[in-house]
């Protein structure tokens, strides 16, 4: 058995038995500030609750007890919803005033994106684009299992939505995602005009291995000269390997997020070693001077909350425009589901008014 399986058997063990410690898979990389070992009530309120109660009623198996391709194939808590959806018969249209395309651009090479636009929109409308990078640990996930997040910001804030579908671990492990993701930018950037869209308003938007790729594709458009994006809101980010964080050891049998299946990630989209440390995946370690104005976005019971803690503390040190905003009562994976639940939908207007505030459309 590697160092690394022994660790996450370990993690798991720590999760049956309820203890409090819980042995680090790797060493911090930051100290966590003060405001991230807050205590929490970690109950989730009722709209999460159900969509909890709904999604262990589908029988999935531990994420983290499995090889990717099963793990590819379990219910996700889009499938919850849904369910929550069809079975209230609730009248929800996500697609409603848009146009939906998987294959808009004929030129686009190995990227495979899906974009959402306003049906009235035109070549004339110079519409502002937003790049959205979807979750699932670099491992698991797809577009589908992202559409409702990409749908709403469409709707909400009258942009072209891009949403990148990258390669994933095992099969293409780090920095394979990282690399797409900013290539999916370069692409946005060289091509927007001539689509008909504003190269000059261009926001960068994430949620949990997508937020990470949200902060470092402005970092590698930092680096490499590139026009920056005008806002960038980051969801629940992934911002340390550490396991040995506040939350990872408050929240770690959480769900649908707990700290085993943190480690399971990383041991399946890196090749360990070295890429652990690698700043791109420790952004608590990176160089985070000189970003737009970045958002970032928190669930209470959630591992990944100290990695949101941790990050906010970084991004202002290095002095960049910092908004942080705590949704109490809520899980990982929440920010997509204002279908069901009333925190999604306020954590998505208040994401639409900090992107429009780039995008200088007004609140």
């Amino acid at each position: 058995m590697t160092p690394l399986s022994q660790t996450i058997r370990t993690l798991s063990t720590a999760v049956l038995l309820a203890t409090s410690a819980m042995t680090p898979v790797f060493a911090q990389t930051a100290p966590a500030p003060a405001s991230a070992v807050q205590p929490t009530a970690s109950k989730p309120d009722a709209d999460m609750a159900e969509v909890l109660s709904v999604l262990a009623g589908l029988g999935g198996k531990p994420i983290e007890s499995l090889e990717p391709s099963e793990a590819r194939k379990q219910p996700t808590p889009t499938d919850a919803v849904m369910k929550i959806i069809k079975d209230k018969k609730l009248d929800v249209k996500p697609h409603e005033g848009l146009k939906v395309s998987n294959q808009r651009f004929a030129d686009m090479g190995s990227l495979r994106t899906r974009w959402y636009v306003p049906e009235n929109a035109t070549k004339e409308s110079n519409l502002p684009i937003i790049v959205f990078f979807r979750g699932g640990g670099w491992v698991i996930a797809d577009l589908d299992v992202y559409d409702a997040t990409s749908s709403a910001l469409a709707r909400k804030t009258g942009a072209a939505v891009v949403s990148v579908d990258y390669p994933m671990g095992p099969e293409n492990k780090f920095p394979a995602a990282h690399d797409e993701a900013i290539e999916a930018y370069q692409y946005v950037l060289k091509n927007a005009q001539g689509w008909g869209y504003n190269p000059g308003k261009v926001a960068l938007v994430g949620e949990s291995a997508g937020g990470n790729l949200a902060i470092n594709t402005a970092i590698a458009a930092r680096e490499q000269g590139l026009p920056k994006p005008v806002a960038i809101v980051s969801v629940y980010p992934v911002a340390t390997t550490s396991m040995d964080t506040p939350s990872k050891k408050e929240q770690a049998a959480a769900k649908p997020l707990n700290t085993p299946m943190m480690a399971w990630f990383v041991k399946h989209a890196t090749n360990g070693g070295s890429d652990t440390q690698d700043p791109r995946l420790n952004l608590v370690a990176a160089d985070l001077k000189g970003l737009p104005p970045v958002t970032v976005i928190n669930a209470e019971i959630d591992p990944l909350k100290s990695d949101g803690d941790m990050l906010v503390a970084k991004l202002k040190e290095a002095g960049v425009e910092t908004t942080h905003q705590l949704y109490t009562g809520v899980t990982h994976e929440f920010f997509g589901m204002d279908a069901v639940v009333a925190k999604a939908k306020e954590a998505q207007d208040f994401a639409v008014m900090q992107i429009k505030k780039g995008f200088g459309t007004g609140m």
